[in-house]
This record gives C-alpha cells, structure tokens and sequence, in this order.
C-alpha cells in the first residue's frame, strides 16, 4: 500500500490532469485507489464527475471538524476508484488549522484508517507549499513531481526540493521522491527536448521513463467529469498514463 502525493506549487503542470489519470489508470489494471482532492479549486473532485455543490461531507469537514473521511467518500464510475472530495472551503482550512495540535499531521492521521482499504492512494496538491500540502507531504509515503516541458520548468523545483527535505528531517523521515514526471511534452518542439534532457541531466534515474504528451483529449476530458479513459480510451493520453501505472505498479513489486 502507497500514499503518492503529487506536488509542485507551480501551477499548471498537469498535476490535477496527472492524479485523475494515474489513479484512473491504476483503477483500471484492478488496483483499488483512493484520490484524495487537497486542492481547494476541487478540480480532481469536479473532474471525475462528483457535483460538489451537493456534498454535505469533504475533506475540509474530515480535517477540520474530524469527520470520518467514510462519510466524505464518493464512488466514482470507475469500479475500483474513489474520490475524497475537497470544497472551496478548503481555502480558509489554513487559517483554522493554525490553532489546532500537531497541525501538520492531520492529514497523516485521517488517512491512516484507509491505508489498509486501498492498493493506492493518491494526494491532488494545490499550487502552494502551505499547510495543505504539508500536510500531504506528511501523510505521503512518497513525492511525484509532474514538470511541464516549457521554459522555466525547473524554476521553483529547488523551492519544493528544499520543503520535502524540511518535512523528511522534521515531520516525515520516510518520505521520498518517487520521480519526475515530464507532462505537455511535444517530440517536434526541440524546447519539449532540451526540457527533458536538462532535468534527466539533474535527476537522472529520478525521472519517470513514461513522458506524458501535449494532447487535447487530456484538457477536454475534465470538462465532461471523465477521466482520460473513458472519454478517450485509445488516445495517446490515455496510453500515457497507462504506462505510467504499469511504471508505478513494477517499481511497487
């Protein structure tokens, strides 16, 4: 069993595109899978089809008023895949958080209970290295880092580098970089190239072999409440992140 979260507080990489797709993925190849939605924009939630304007319990009420997180979770239409939603409340949860003990471990201690229900479970950060997120780094048993292919990409990755390194020696001394995961990569654009080439220089066997390609299906699909798979399930996309499970499920064996 693994808690992956997916972190980098730079926007739009594909990190929300990335923790519905590989936990869809994983889903798919008969692995149970729990998406935890950290992100107050509740994107992950949203983009699986889960109207969140109806929910009566999110993980902001599991964090914050100690919900049990089996009231929260909502089955999805994959059989073996389910969200924890967030909620737009989720933006204050900071705030509220700063009162409360052992702040940074909230998380850890609300998805402890699950572990021995799911193959895998996958933590949806937002864009920010605040107390959320700390809180999924905290909880992870390992660190997926999606890089865009585009100019600056490793800007801001030494910031995030230097968090995970605080929370292993502070809060969560297990807690590893599973890999780099290159996303929007485009094989005719030579800039989609040097990208890829600088961070294998930096992180060599660190970067993940599977390279999610730019493809439009990816960016429609969230806007139907689908993951990649069902809504093009023989798009290069969803081969994508297909390979990526199976590149996950090797390194778990």
């Amino acid at each position: 069993m693994k808690i992956y979260a997916l972190a980098n507080q730079k926007g739009g990489v594909g990190k929300t595109t990335s923790s519905i797709n590989l936990s869809a993925a994983l889903a798919s190849k008969g692995k149970s899978v729990l998406l935890v939605d950290a992100d107050p924009q509740a994107n992950a939630s949203s983009g699986l089809g889960i109207d969140i304007r109806q929910l009566k319990s999110t993980i902001y009420e599991c964090m914050i008023n100690g919900n049990d997180p089996h009231e929260a979770i909502q089955k999805t239409s994959l059989e073996k895949l389910d969200v924890l939603p967030s909620h737009i409340d989720l933006v204050g949860a900071e705030i509220e958080m700063l009162k409360m003990e052992n702040r940074e471990s909230i998380l850890r201690n609300m998805l402890s209970p699950l572990r021995a229900e799911y193959d895998y479970i996958i933590i949806d950060c937002s864009p920010s290295l605040g107390l959320i997120t700390v809180n999924a780094l905290t909880a992870a048993d390992a660190v997926i880092i999606p890089v865009q292919c585009e100019y600056f990409a490793l800007e801001g990755i030494s910031k995030l580098l230097n968090t995970i390194k605080i929370i292993k020696s502070k809060l969560n001394p297990a807690l590893n970089i599973e890999g780099f995961l290159m996303t929007m990569y485009d094989s005719r654009l030579r800039l989609s190239n040097q990208v890829y080439e600088e961070v294998k220089k930096h992180f060599g066997s660190l970067v993940f072999n599977t390279v999610i390609a730019r493809n439009v299906r990816l960016s429609e699909a969230p806007s139907y409440g689908m993951s990649i798979l069902e809504y093009a399930p023989g798009s290069k996309g969803a081969n994508n992140y297909l390979d990526l499970a199976d590149e996950i499920i090797h390194r778990n064996n």
